[in-house]
């Protein structure tokens, strides 16, 4: 992988949490960093679901992939979120 690769994973990674970020109800707190993470994740997840079900190459914007990232990158900064808020919780 170049540089240019993981740049571009990383940015790429930074919008899909956002927008997972803001498709998730409720108030998230989780810093941008772990939010990065779980855009990068949720991408790679999405495009292999995409692919395994034979929507990832189409011809233009393939917006099927991006929709099931972004619900997958919602789904994960919900679960994220709910363990990062428990950190340090004891009961």
């Amino acid at each position: 992988m170049t540089i240019t690769g993981i740049i571009t994973a990383i940015v790429v990674g930074l919008i899909i949490g956002l927008l997972g970020r803001l498709a998730a109800p409720g108030r998230q707190a989780i810093p941008l960093w772990l939010t990065i993470i779980v855009g990068i994740v949720a991408a790679f997840i999405g495009t292999a679901i995409a692919r395994g079900l034979g929507y990832a190459d189409t011809d233009g914007f393939d917006w099927l992939e991006l929709f099931t990232q972004i619900g997958i990158a919602a789904v994960g900064v919900i679960l994220v979120a709910n363990m990062y808020g428990r950190r340090g919780v004891t009961r």
